[in-house]
């Protein structure tokens, strides 16, 4: 299996058999609780170099978030559009994620997510089917968007448990450094 298949399979075992917007609906919750007895230098600092704090993390979510916001809405106003894609790690560059504190990427993320749950909640079934045509994943429809976005929560909250999984066991970073084992960071 390829790189993209890998993740792909790796995203399809986190929703299987569920709920993707009962599971969309707790992640900001799970981050919080996960960020909350964590100092703001422990969640801005990268696990190693290359890959995302937590902070940076956070604020992709926040991101991805806004444009998936976009996407929906498309998809079911102008069925059969197409989806750019988006290179993450010039996002980062560009938003400055570096300089993101976790309270703020989260409180975007939060804000950002409830509105689209708010969306879903109320979508016809007709509205559910609409789609669009990405570049990269080709047709996907509102209801494949929903479960990818579940997935991608997943990812990326495993992601920060590792990160801060590493910084309880040893106080700082060097455990995470020093480790062979490294989260993607995106």
């Amino acid at each position: 299996m390829g790189h993209n298949e890998d993740y792909q399979a790796k995203l399809n075992a986190y929703v299987e058999g569920k709920d993707p917007l009962a599971m969309q609906s707790t992640t900001a919750d799970v981050i919080a609780k996960l960020v909350a007895n964590v100092s703001d230098q422990d969640l801005q600092t990268r696990p190693v170099p290359g890959k995302w704090s937590v902070a940076e993390i956070v604020a992709h979510l926040a991101e991805d978030e806004l444009v998936t916001s976009w996407r929906y809405r498309q998809m079911i106003e102008n069925r059969g559009c197409a989806l750019a894609s988006f290179d993450q790690d010039r996002w980062a560059q560009l938003g400055d994620y570096g300089s993101w504190n976790a309270a703020e990427a989260l409180q975007m993320f939060r804000l950002l997510r409830e509105a689209n749950l708010r969306m879903l909640r109320q979508l016809s079934a007709e509205d559910w089917d609409s789609f669009g045509v990405h570049e990269e994943r080709g047709r996907i429809s509102v209801r494949d968007l929903a479960r990818h976005m579940a997935a991608h929560d997943g990812n990326h909250l495993d992601q920060i448990r590792v990160i801060l999984g590493h910084i309880s066991q040893c106080g700082k970073w060097c455990a995470l450094r020093d480790s062979n084992s490294r989260p993607s960071g995106s």
